[in-house]
């Protein structure tokens, strides 16, 4: 196979649901090659404009008046997609797995551990194909809202991901000190269409589809356009993986191809501990 000459890839996180219902942890992500970059945000940002959508877009805006809208947008985000432009990853866990044997600092920074476990494994990078030199990583985090020393601890785990021996053994990736920056989803297109998507995750498997306002026999017309809009995105990701039993509870099969991790465009991760016990009360009933 001839060596890939991308030079840099992009990766823009977000998180949602430290803790849910039934699910929790999540963490959403897209990889872009730096040489597609402005391609794909010139694209969404021109689809965004021609429908009218002025504001940040966000799964908490999702309401009746702009669920249509929402829906093309999010058709050309996976356009993208199953373009081979962006590749997505999610990852999120069951609370009914309730890890053991933990240390008490473990279990303090579960959330960190695991959202280095999602960097780590789901790009993909330890699958990379041959590049003619190892290409440089930049990760684009949303705003994490942590302390100062927890979000750089975090960032140093992070950058020492160029030194792990399964990533080096693929021929290696360059992490430069700055190469870890919190940004503004606000002024990222991409973020935004990941925040959607995740969020709409997190919408369908904490049952959040099924909330009423208090003394409601019915639900709110924001929670109906929301799922219209969660039903709309797990049928994009079917289309993008032609996997038309797809569910979204569970980790994704791979496809055949023998670097999947890396160019599948779309997978789904659900984390299990190595070690844990089933907790039946969180399954759901």
């Amino acid at each position: 196979m001839t060596p890939l000459h991308e030079k840099e890839y992009i990766i823009f996180c977000d998180e949602s649901d430290r803790r849910g219902r039934y699910f929790s942890n999540f963490y959403g992500g897209v990889r872009v090659a730096a040489s597609q970059l402005s391609q794909v945000e010139s694209t969404l940002r021109a689809k965004k404009a021609a429908l009218g959508l002025n504001s940040e877009i966000k799964w908490q805006k999702v309401g009746a008046d702009v669920v249509e809208r929402y829906e093309h947008f999010i058709r050309e985000f996976f356009d993208q997609i199953a373009g081979g432009r962006i590749c997505m990853r999610i990852m999120f866990t069951q609370n009914a797995h309730v890890a053991t044997s933990l240390s008490r600092e473990q279990e303090q920074e579960s959330y960190y551990l695991l959202y280095y476990q999602f960097l780590k494994h789901g790009f993909g990078f330890s699958d990379m194909p041959s590049h003619t030199e190892p290409p440089r990583v930049r990760i684009y985090l949303d705003e994490i809202g942590d302390t100062r020393e927890q979000v750089a601890k975090f960032k140093g785990f992070v950058l020492g991901l160029a030194d792990t021996a399964h990533i080096r053994r693929a021929g290696g990736i360059i992490m430069q000190p700055d190469a870890i920056t919190e940004v503004r989803s606000h002024d990222h297109i991409l973020m935004q269409a990941l925040d959607t998507v995740l969020g709409s995750t997190t919408f369908r498997l904490n049952d959040k589809y099924k909330e009423k306002a208090p003394g409601q026999r019915t639900r709110g017309k924001r929670t109906i356009a929301k799922d219209r809009l969660q039903k709309f995105i797990l049928g994009e990701i079917k289309r993008v993986t032609d996997k038309q039993f797809f569910n979204i509870g569970i980790s994704t099969g791979r496809s055949s191809d023998q670097a999947a991790a890396w160019s599948d465009p779309y997978l789904h991760w659900k984390f299990v501990p190595k070690e844990f016990r089933i907790e039946k009360s969180h399954y759901k009933t």
